[in-house]
């Protein structure tokens, strides 16, 4: 049974508790960020420049795990043979650590024997590009997991054998599974609620939700959600309504739902003059989530009560922010940025206490959201349809070829003739 409390009156609000830097120089990015599944207790940051053809010498491949109470020194260093742009804890066993490489690979390490990786993907049969996305799968023996990158293809691993994938997906709209004609995917969500199915966010601002359950590999990729005009740098779905999901990209946070097939999204933000980069659900509120802008602005909104404006704007740094993250409790967000420095910031108890009735009043909110789009769905196809109609009624007339060329000259004589006379 959910814990309920009223909220207090207050305003919004939100400071900084503390802030962990990149202890390297040159500085790199803070490109995803995960909780210790254990209270919260640490936070593992990747750090990746993913500036084409860096060419800064003395560039680290290291990266950390930070204890929040000891948060001048890490409290482990991990040691891949490439740049991590991913890292994520396994909530089933968390000593073990899942990481995406720039060059392609696939490691995992066991914490409790250092920061050498326990095991990496050959790269011949791994990725091709960086890695953007790599989650852990909610299976019986805790050591599977799938892998998305660029390069145009999901891939599926077991780490007790990573010699080769088990599983292979070409992100090919239209399902001829060729990789040539693949999406690049820069983001994926996975949640357990569903476990046959997961999103990936693509370089060219498509959405594709897909089952793993499909007998062929084009039935896997089940639909598409023209989403962003630039690329989907996250997508996540509700914690609370698993079927709705949010995306960010270009200058806009978008709010979708799988129930419209080949629909617009049900609810946006405004266009901001900066790019938004990440974005995350709170895990106890519904309608509230998290969006990091490229001015160093992280925003708050609760589209229960704001739809136009966020709850709450902060100025996190003067560098584009890259990476969010939520504690599971909501108090607690983390906030990375270009230049490798990650700031922890307490939000205040009204962003992140269920109130009474929250949850019915959110999922009103979405439903009737979803039956509008719907609505101006159905009639833009019935517009369609009727002016398809009208033409096809039209007979066509067909032009005598003498009869134009009779009026194209008279058309240039008279032009030569008006000239003259002006002139």
């Amino acid at each position: 049974e959910e814990e309920e409390e009223e909220e207090e009156e207050e305003r919004p609000s939100a400071k900084t508790i503390n802030v962990v830097r990149d202890p390297n120089t040159p500085r790199r990015m803070a490109t995803h960020l995960s909780w210790h599944p254990d209270s919260n207790r640490a936070v593992a940051v990747a750090y990746c420049s993913l500036d084409f053809q860096d060419g800064r010498k003395d560039m680290s491949f290291d990266s950390y795990i930070w204890d929040l109470e000891k948060p001048y020194t890490p409290e482990l260093t991990l040691k891949p043979s490439s740049p991590v742009v991913t890292l994520e804890y396994n909530s089933k066993d968390w000593h073990h650590m899942l990481g995406g490489c720039y060059n392609g690979q696939i490691v995992y390490w066991d914490t409790r024997k250092g920061g050498l990786p326990m095991e990496m993907t050959p790269v011949e049969f791994s990725h091709r590009d960086p890695v953007y996305g790599a989650c852990w799968l909610p299976s019986r023996t805790g050591t599977e997991c799938f892998s998305g990158s660029t390069d145009g293809q999901v891939l599926w691993w077991d780490i007790r054998k990573m010699s080769q994938p088990s599983e292979r997906l070409v992100l090919d709209i239209t399902r001829q599974d060729q990789l040539q004609q693949a999406l690049g995917a820069i983001s994926l969500d996975f949640a357990p609620i569903l476990p046959t199915k997961f999103l990936v966010g693509t370089e060219q601002g498509i959405i594709i939700s897909c089952n793993r359950d499909a007998k062929t590999p084009p039935e896997k990729i089940a639909n598409i959600f023209r989403s962003h005009i630039g690329a989907v740098y996250r997508v996540t779905r509700n914690p609370f309504f698993p079927k709705v999901f949010l995306s960010v990209g270009d200058w806009t946070a978008r709010i979708w739902t799988e129930e419209l097939m080949d629909s617009s999204s049900i609810m946006e933000t405004k266009y901001h003059t900066s790019y938004l980069l990440d974005v995350c659900w709170s895990p106890v509120k519904p309608a509230v989530f998290f969006t990091a802008r490229s001015d160093g602005t992280l925003d708050i909104w609760d589209f229960l009560f704001h739809q136009k404006e966020p709850s709450l704007s902060l100025k996190v740094s003067n560098d584009p922010l890259l990476s969010l993250c939520s504690q599971d409790n909501g108090r607690i967000i983390a906030c990375g940025t270009r230049q490798g420095t990650v700031s922890l910031l307490e939000i205040s108890p009204g962003l992140c206490t269920l109130r009474k009735n929250e949850k019915t009043l959110t999922s009103a909110m979405f439903e009737r959201e979803a039956r509008r789009e719907k609505v101006l769905q159905d009639k833009y196809r019935e517009r369609l349809l009727r002016e398809q109609e009208r033409l096809r009624a039209q007979p066509e007339e067909q032009e005598d070829p003498q009869e134009v060329f009779k009026q194209a000259r008279a058309d240039f004589l008279s032009s030569i003739k008006a000239e003259r006379r002006r002139r």
